[in-house]
């Protein structure tokens, strides 16, 4: 699953996706954003190919009728499995129409040793920024008219490297290849085509490794640099001699 990733600061965005912020947006580099926190991060649509916006994590199909109703179910579509996209309600209409990529460089995940779990940080080796494939709708709360700008990130099966890191699951988030990312956004991307891209990273362009945890403290802000710096657990070194870096 993907429920915390970072994301680069807008300048890096602008770069590496030759997309612009239209209109000035309170954004900043995320060193840690957490999907239970519903944050607005950085996305580019299908319909605005040429323009970064921020959406909100958690989404709401068109089709819900309340509030109360909204809020149960975008805690249940931060993560949208590729296996059943064209097939789930909460996501078929996305994933007809609405593809989105999703901006960041690096994510977090979780490793179960002897009952207890050790976070990792995960990148790519370049240390790029990089486009994870998502989902987006707008919902319109009628009570209020307010309207909300929503996405979700996909998932696959892990590749090795991450299958030996979230070793309980065993998901992963699809990271787009460079070359194709506007396929993904493409305005002719059929379900056959789609399904092609939602696959696997090449795993040895990944790095990971242990990560402090920071991550999950109450008593600290985790949205800092040292949260996604090297750390080590010694009881992880010593298992079956395998270090914790990948």
């Amino acid at each position: 699953m993907c429920y915390r990733y970072s994301v680069p600061g807008p300048d890096s965005l602008v770069k590496r996706f030759s997309a612009l912020f239209l209109e000035p947006v309170p954004f900043k580099r995320q060193y840690h954003a957490s999907s239970f926190d519903l944050p607005k991060l950085p996305v580019i649509i299908n319909e605005n190919p040429k323009q970064i916006q921020l959406f909100t994590w958690g989404l709401i199909p068109f089709w819900v009728k309340d509030r109360k109703t909204a809020d149960e179910v975008r805690l249940k579509t931060m993560n949208a499995r590729a296996e059943s996209i064209f097939e789930k309600p909460s996501f078929h209409h996305a994933a007809e129409q609405k593809h989105c990529l999703v901006l960041a460089d690096g994510f977090f995940e979780w490793q179960e040793y002897q009952g207890k779990n050790y976070p990792y940080y995960i990148r790519l080796k370049n240390h790029e920024p990089f486009a994870m494939a998502g989902l987006w709708d707008i919902w319109v709360d009628k009570a209020t008219s307010e309207e909300l700008r929503t996405y979700s990130v996909i998932t696959t099966q892990a590749n090795p490297l991450m299958e030996k890191i979230h070793n309980k699951k065993k998901r992963m988030p699809v990271i787009l290849r460079r070359e194709n990312e506007e396929d993904w956004i493409g305005a002719s991307l059929n379900k056959k085509s789609a399904k092609i891209l939602l696959v696997p990273y090449d795993e040895h362009e990944m790095e990971a490794f242990t990560i402090s945890r920071l991550i999950t403290s109450k008593q600290r802000n985790p949205n800092v640099p040292e949260v996604s710096q090297p750390f080590t657990y010694p009881e992880l070194q010593t298992k079956t001699g395998q270090k914790n870096l990948f």
